[in-house]
């Protein structure tokens, strides 16, 4: 069967990811100096970072509306058997609602929640893949990607917290704290949500060892095929060697991809977040 795996841009897959599996990405809309831009395609997130350091406000993101999804759809359901497209978590944006809506005018086209944002939202996307390949029916890899999006394991450490501050995430006391005690929080992902795990204490490179090594060392009940390390950028190619290094280390990863996260991640964190991302067993 002819099929298309599309993907909200949030997915932080890479680019050679992206043309190696043939997945099409939609950007999201990304609003910076009273302008509007289209994640990836007209701004970068190095681009926000020099407009925050110029005294700009924060960047925000905004969801693609059905339209956009439509015009997407028809093209590629047209030319395919069928459509999947994963979406960013519906807690964190409306990109989910908005799809289904845009769906429901063809009869080939499905949409599914990944639950997650970033490269756990990626890492369900290579899923979909995977199930199309193998010639499973849509129905039946929807499906399973609902079951699957449970066991995305998402998490992040922050070298920085400025960012949410601005954000209102954070306050200036939470800040001043954290500056002061040199406290890196680790974001995570579950049942669709961010909250925080743990706080860390020290360098950020002695952090990051801490973090990487709670998550993985000891932990059976990983699936071993895929492991992401994606980052904001602002962080030294030291740390980003070691981590890969500490992660190959501590498990036998078939794949360890590095990837860079996009627009959505960074205007949210600002630069210095670095996550480790993988699939648990079932």
């Amino acid at each position: 069967m002819r099929y298309q795996i599309t993907s909200d841009s949030t997915c932080d897959l890479s680019p050679q990811q992206l043309e190696q599996y043939h997945i099409k990405l939609i950007p999201l809309y990304v609003q910076m100096g009273g302008k509007s831009y289209r994640d990836g395609v007209s701004v970068t997130p190095d681009e926000i970072y020099n407009h925050v350091a110029a005294g700009g406000n924060l960047a925000s993101t905004a969801a693609l509306n059905p339209e956009d999804y439509r015009e997407m759809f028809a093209e590629a359901s047209a030319r395919c058997d069928f459509v999947l497209h994963i979406c960013i978590s519906v807690d964190f944006s409306s990109c989910y609602q908005n799809a289904c809506l845009a769906a429901q005018e063809f009869d080939n086209v499905y949409v599914v929640d990944s639950r997650n944002l970033s490269t756990g939202h990626g890492l369900v996307v290579l899923e979909a893949v995977r199930m199309a390949e193998s010639g499973m029916a849509p129905e039946k890899i929807v499906g399973q990607l609902n079951e699957l999006t449970a066991r995305v394991d998402a998490s992040f450490i922050l070298d920085r917290l400025d960012y949410m501050k601005k954000g209102g995430r954070c306050s200036a006391v939470t800040l001043l704290g954290a500056n002061l005690l040199k406290l890196r929080p680790c974001i995570e992902v579950q049942n669709g949500k961010m909250g925080v795990a743990k706080k860390y204490r020290g360098s950020f490179q002695k952090c990051v060892t801490e973090y990487i090594t709670d998550r993985l060392a000891g932990n059976d009940n990983l699936a071993l095929d895929r492991i992401f390390i994606t980052h904001s950028g602002g962080i030294d190619q030291q740390i980003l060697d070691e981590a890969q290094r500490l992660v190959r280390a501590l498990q036998p990863f078939k794949e360890v991809c590095v990837t860079r996260a996009g627009c959505t991640v960074s205007c949210h964190c600002g630069p210095g977040t670095l996550g480790i991302l993988y699939i648990r067993k079932s």
